[in-house]
């Protein structure tokens, strides 16, 4: 199980010695973490172009989209509410920092394949000083004091960039809406993941099952806390949620391949 022990002990340590209100509402609904996403998914709610979306399985993609709603609802906003209370949110986005900084090797590996040179190697640089300075990457001096941002990329994005369609939409279980070009590039980046299922020759955090669905839960509740509202607002004016989620989803990558 590795790491996600530390984890869990460095939250509660932080949220024991932190004089903070562990109350303090998140509504900076979007922190910095996610911003630069959620940015874009707000030019689609404002106006949902209604392009023809390849969907061949549309009777199974409406009942995981109902699946995964309850969910939401259901699971995921009254776990997240319970560790909000628990976890200050200085902590939370620090162990999304620490995440974040995991999946450099894909990022990297990414734009580098797309002939982005540059944001590759602001993500080397980003990586080191946030490794080292900003400790195995819980802060993010890279970013306030260097001014080196994020650049998300992942093999999804390089197929389409390099003319790839997106394929039948498909949902995925907890993930939401995908198709098969994206699931395919997530099959990739999964080769240079730190967190893992299998031994590696490199470092990973994780080696087996247990470990693996352990710690991805823990990033993923810890990921839901830091934007709670983000959903809700997303279904604000969705009329039908699974066209408008799904018609979301693929121009919302259409736009990040082209940039």
């Amino acid at each position: 199980m590795k790491i996600i022990y530390f984890l869990v002990v460095l939250s509660i340590a932080f949220t024991g010695c932190s004089s903070k209100n562990p109350n303090q509402p998140d509504n900076i609904i979007y922190d910095e973490l996610t911003q630069e996403d959620d940015e874009l998914f707000d030019e689609f709610e404002e106006e949902v172009e209604t392009e023809e979306v390849y969907d061949p399985l549309k009777a199974y993609n409406r009942a995981m989209t109902a699946f995964n709603d309850d969910l939401f609802i259901y699971v995921l906003t009254p776990v997240s509410e319970g560790y909000n209370a628990i976890v200050h949110y200085e902590i939370r986005k620090s162990v999304s920092n620490f995440f974040k900084n995991l999946y450099y090797p894909p990022r990297v590996v990414n734009n580098l394949l797309q002939g982005k040179f540059k944001n590759s190697s602001e993500e080397t640089g980003r990586f080191v000083i946030n490794t080292t300075i900003g400790v195995l990457g819980l802060f993010d001096p890279a970013k306030k004091y260097f001014e080196l941002e994020t650049h998300n990329e992942d093999f999804g994005q390089t197929l389409g960039f390099y003319g790839v369609g997106s394929g039948p939409h498909i949902v995925l279980p907890l993930w939401g809406p995908s198709n098969l070009r994206d699931i395919t590039g997530i099959y990739a980046d999964s080769y240079l993941s730190s967190i893992d299922y299998t031994p590696r020759e490199w470092f990973t955090l994780t080696d087996n099952w247990g470990g693996y669905l352990g710690v991805k839960a823990y990033e993923k509740t810890n990921e839901f806390s830091l934007s709670l509202e983000a959903y809700a607002k997303l279904k604000e004016d969705a009329i039908d949620l699974y066209p408008y989620l799904r018609d979301i989803y693929e121009q919302y990558r259409d736009k990040q391949i082209k940039e």
